[in-house]
This record gives structure tokens, sequence and C-alpha cells, in this order.
């Protein structure tokens, strides 16, 4: 159980560290929020400058609503600290 919550605290600091990455995932956490989604999906499916891999896991997180909303939460309140 400790290993599991490790390991998403460590994601969620490497999201946290990137601009890029965590630009991406603020815009699908509101994005979520905003139900313009499978949108989003849809263009990722599409963009010829993606691979299969980067698609395949983009997708699957834009679908997480759980964890979009724990990354905004985790770097809204990391924002204030830093």
């Amino acid at each position: 159980m400790h290993s599991l919550w490790l390991q998403d605290l460590e994601s969620l600091e490497a999201i946290s560290q990137d601009d890029d990455t965590r630009k991406i995932f603020l815009r699908m956490a509101a994005m979520s929020q905003s139900g313009s989604l499978p949108t989003f999906i849809a263009e990722v499916a599409h963009d010829q400058e993606l691979d299969d891999a980067t698609k395949g896991h983009l997708t699957e997180l834009a679908q997480d609503e759980t964890f979009l909303l724990a990354v905004e939460e985790y770097l809204r309140r990391t924002q204030r600290i830093h």
C-alpha cells in the first residue's frame, strides 16, 4: 500500500517539476471539469507527431478524472509552497 502511495507522490512531483508537463496536466484537468476532454482525446488520436505509445498514455491519463483532480490539487498546493 505504501509503495503505491509513494509512486503516486513521485509521479505528482515529476509532473510538477516540468513546465510543459505541468501545463498539459492542468489543461487536461480543466478540460475534464468542463467536459471538453473528448475533443482533446480525438485531437491526440489524430496527431501525426505523437507516437502510439504517447497517444495511449495521454488518452489513459485524460480518462482518469480522479488522477487529474489529484494532479491539479497537488500542483496548486505545491505552487503556494514554492
